[in-house]
């Protein structure tokens, strides 16, 4: 079965009652349309894992983050490959967070995290995150 590495980014913030708060996107786009998932992408060769990771927010979102340490690296089998996932904290450097290849977006409070339907590889970081935040 085919490997796919990607990177994900589990951008952090504070709403205004002092929350912290996670963002989430919408898929637009593949065989995954519609589903909810932390926004990152694939690395490309000569990248590290952090780069790729910035670079990815900076095209999907045309926002700056700041990349902060690793969570887990989640393994998953969808149907027809190999998801390997390193998901790391990041908060925003400079940017609005403009949704270029997703449907939509919403910053989500610690009880709101299951309010969305996450895809299958997503959905197994949610409880780590919320035991962190």
């Amino acid at each position: 079965m085919k490997t796919i590495r990607v990177v994900a980014a589990i951008i952090k913030a504070v709403n205004e009652n002092g929350e912290p708060i996670i963002f989430a996107t919408q898929r637009g786009y593949g065989d995954f349309k519609g589903g909810w998932e932390f926004p990152g992408g694939k690395i490309e060769e000569g990248e590290t894992l952090q780069e790729a990771l910035v670079r990815e927010i900076k095209e999907e979102l045309e926002t700056e983050i700041a990349v902060g340490e690793l969570i887990d690296t989640i393994e998953y089998d969808y149907p027809t490959f190999h998801l390997s996932m390193d998901c790391f904290w990041a908060e925003i450097v400079s940017g609005e967070l403009v949704l270029t290849e997703h449907e939509a977006a919403k910053w989500l409070t610690k009880d709101e995290l299951n309010s969305v339907e996450w895809l299958p590889a997503d959905v197994t970081l949610i409880d780590k995150i919320r035991v962190a935040i």
